[in-house]
C-alpha cells in the first residue's frame, strides 16, 4: 500500500513548482486581463442585481395594488353614472 505521505509530500512539491513556473505570471496575467474586460462590459455584482430584482418585484406589487384601486373607483364612477341616468332630478 501507498504512504499517504509520499502524496502530501509529492503535492508539495508540484506546488512550488508551479508556483515558481511562469504558470503563475500567466495566470496573474489572465486574470488581469478578464479584469479589464469584465470592467469594460459594465457588468453588476450579484449583490447589485439583487437589490434591483427586489425593487422591481415591489413596484410591481405597488403597480397591481394602483391598478386595481383605480380599476375599483372606475367601477364606482359607473355604478353613479347609471344611478345618475336612472334617476334624473
Amino acid at each position: 500500500m501507498i504512504d499517504s505521505k509520499f502524496f502530501d509530500e509529492l503535492s508539495k512539491h508540484l506546488s512550488a513548482v508551479i508556483a515558481a513556473s511562469p504558470a503563475a505570471d500567466i495566470e496573474k496575467n489572465i486574470r488581469a486581463l478578464l479584469s479589464g474586460v469584465f470592467t469594460r462590459l459594465d457588468l453588476v455584482t450579484r449583490e447589485e442585481f439583487d437589490v434591483q430584482a427586489n425593487i422591481l418585484q415591489r413596484t410591481r406589487a405597488n403597480l397591481q395594488a394602483l391598478e386595481t384601486r383605480v380599476a375599483q373607483m372606475e367601477r364606482a364612477v359607473g355604478e353613479e353614472k347609471t344611478v345618475l341616468a336612472h334617476n334624473p332630478e
